[in-house]
C-alpha cells in the first residue's frame, strides 16, 4: 500500500486557517476602509460583546471541524461553537433592549440592508472553498458535522469583517441581516458540504468511525 501522510494536528490546521483568513479580512477592511463610526459604536459594552462573541465563535467552529474531520475525535466537538454563538446572538438582543430604552419603538424599526447578506455570501465562497479542500478527507467520516462548523467559522469572520466597515444604526438591522446571513449561509454550507466532501475525499478508508470520550 501507498504509504499515507499524516495530518497536522487540528489545531495546527485551525490555526494556520484562521491566520489566514484574518489576513483576507485585514485586506478587505484596508481596501474598503473601516466605518467612520467604528470609535463610537466600541463605545457600547454590547458591541464589544458582539465581536467579541463572533470572534470566539469562528474560533471555536473551526477547532470544531477540524477534530470533527478526524473518525477517532467525539462527536461531541461539534457543541464546542455554540457557547459563542449564543453569546453572539444574546449581545444583539441586548441590543435591541438598550436601543428601546433609549429611543422607544423607533429603535426596532427594521430596514433592508441586502449588502450584509452579499458581503457575508462574498467572503464565504473562497474562505469557505478553502476550509472544505482542507477537510476534504473527513468525506467518509461525518461531512455535515464538519461541514456545518467549517462554514459557521467562515460565516461568523464574515460577520466580523462586516461589522468593522458597514453601518448599520440599529440593533434590530444587525441582529436580523447579521444572523440571517449567517445562518443562510450555513445552511447553504451544510447541505453541500456532504457532496462536496464525498466527491473531494480522496481515498475511500476502511474503517468506521469511532466516538471518543
Amino acid at each position: 500500500m501507498r504509504p499515507v501522510r499524516r495530518l497536522r494536528p487540528p489545531m495546527l490546521r485551525a490555526a494556520l486557517w484562521l491566520a489566514s483568513a484574518s489576513a483576507m479580512i485585514a485586506l478587505v477592511v484596508a481596501m474598503i476602509g473601516l466605518r467612520v463610526d467604528l470609535a463610537e459604536r466600541l463605545s457600547h459594552a454590547w458591541e464589544v460583546a458582539q465581536l467579541a462573541a463572533a470572534v470566539a465563535t469562528a474560533v471555536l467552529a473551526a477547532i470544531a471541524a477540524f477534530h470533527l474531520s478526524l473518525p477517532d475525535r467525539s462527536e461531541r466537538w461539534a457543541l464546542l461553537p455554540l457557547p459563542g454563538f449564543a453569546m453572539w446572538v444574546a449581545s444583539l438582543g441586548w441590543g435591541c433592549v438598550s436601543d428601546f430604552l433609549r429611543f422607544g419603538p423607533d429603535g426596532l424599526a427594521l430596514g433592508t440592508s441586502w449588502s450584509c447578506l452579499g458581503f457575508i455570501l462574498a467572503f464565504s465562497v473562497p474562505t469557505g472553498a478553502a476550509m472544505l479542500f482542507m477537510l476534504r478527507h473527513a468525506g467518509r467520516t461525518r461531512p455535515l458535522a464538519t461541514g456545518v462548523a467549517a462554514i459557521t467559522s467562515v460565516a461568523m469572520l464574515a460577520s466580523v469583517g462586516l461589522s468593522l466597515v458597514h453601518y448599520l444604526d440599529a440593533a434590530v438591522m444587525v441582529l436580523f441581516w447579521h444572523v440571517g446571513s449567517v445562518l443562510a449561509v450555513v445552511a447553504v454550507g451544510g447541505a453541500l458540504s456532504s457532496p462536496v466532501m464525498q466527491v473531494a475525499s480522496p481515498i475511500e478508508p476502511r474503517w468506521r468511525s469511532t466516538r471518543a470520550a
